[in-house]
């Protein structure tokens, strides 16, 4: 650290890429528990991750889509369409395909693998469905396990990067050719 409590930028460097070994080490372990929790097959929760974020993830920004839904049934068989009170987007193994720049045919089969094991659901029309008991079971690994060792790791990168701002200054300034005092 500088004198006037501004980091230099070798002690920016040494930060991010103590904040960049720490952030591998988790996505790497979270692949490797991935991996064994879908039989070691890692494109099946990459394309189950597809399908969720595909029929649930547009909550986050926009429920627009919401209107121009069915309304719910009264057959809760047919009640997957529907997530916490809220209408899921169908998607199908083409959209899949081209959100995963992966081949069709592997697509569509790792998909007949997600249906087998009951984690997607596949409509006579080919729209895909995330089903409850994916969420349930994927949500509680989610929050019991993942999201604390998540949540842990952005402590710790916080703790080696404490003027966070002043070393993203530096480390722009890097990039750019110039001195982290610009």
């Amino acid at each position: 650290m500088a004198d006037a409590g501004k980091p230099t930028l070798e002690s920016s460097l040494c930060a991010t890429r103590a904040v960049a070994l720490l952030l591998v080490r988790h996505q790497i372990r979270n692949l490797r528990r991935w991996f064994e929790e879908f039989d070691r097959d890692i494109l099946l929760p990459i394309l189950l991750g597809e399908i969720a974020l595909h029929n649930i993830g547009v909550l986050e920004h926009d429920s627009k889509w919401v209107d121009d839904m069915p309304e719910a049934s009264s057959n809760p068989a047919l009640d997957s369409f529907w997530f916490d009170g809220c209408r899921m987007r169908p998607c199908n193994a083409y959209s899949i395909a081209a959100a995963t720049d992966l081949p069709r045919e592997t697509v569509r089969r790792k998909i007949g693998r997600l249906v087998e094991l009951g984690w997607i659901e596949r409509r006579e029309n080919g729209h895909l469905f995330i089903t409850k008991a994916a969420i349930k079971h994927f949500g509680s690994l989610l929050s019991s396990r993942e999201l604390v060792e998540l949540m842990d790791a952005a402590d710790r990168a916080r703790k080696l990067m404490p003027a966070y701002g002043g070393v993203r200054k530096a480390a722009q300034g890097k990039a750019a050719g110039i001195g982290a005092d610009a």
